[in-house]
């Protein structure tokens, strides 16, 4: 007979223990996953629902089916399994929001150059948020 673990038995080692805050969290978080109850009384439907597709992605990608078939099945965007699919080769997941901080390359949209008037077109001239360009 297996015994049913309780809330009350419930108890998180203290942060001081650790040497490092994401060392406490790793522990932590394998401890709250021996407990499905408290994971239903912490997390919204909608949270246990994200985790849910995530996984299911995970396992889609696993098995070889290409981005746009998992999209359409999951109803998941891209960068959704594309952050899925780095998580499996980086082994953590990071959100884009996350992984644009330091990866993704600031847009330019001008050089900021001065164009002399010989070197401009003829036609005129509208300022956008591009730049300046001529229209004929």
């Amino acid at each position: 007979m297996v015994k049913k673990k309780k809330q009350r038995d419930f108890v998180l080692p203290s942060v001081d223990k650790f040497s490092s805050r994401k060392e406490w969290e790793d522990v932590c978080s394998r401890i709250i996953l021996n407990y499905p109850d408290l994971l239903r009384l912490l997390m919204t439907t909608h949270e246990r629902r994200v985790l849910v597709v995530r996984v299911a992605a995970l396992q889609a990608i696993a098995a070889g089916k290409n981005y746009r078939q998992i999209g359409q099945e999951l109803w998941l965007s891209p960068q959704t399994i594309s952050g899925i699919g780095k998580a499996i080769k980086e082994r953590s997941y990071r959100s884009y929001l996350e992984r644009s901080k330091n990866e993704r390359k600031k847009r330019i949209y001008s050089d900021g150059s001065v164009v002399s008037k010989s070197e401009r077109r003829g036609g005129l001239r509208r300022r956008t948020k591009y730049g300046t360009i001529y229209l004929p």
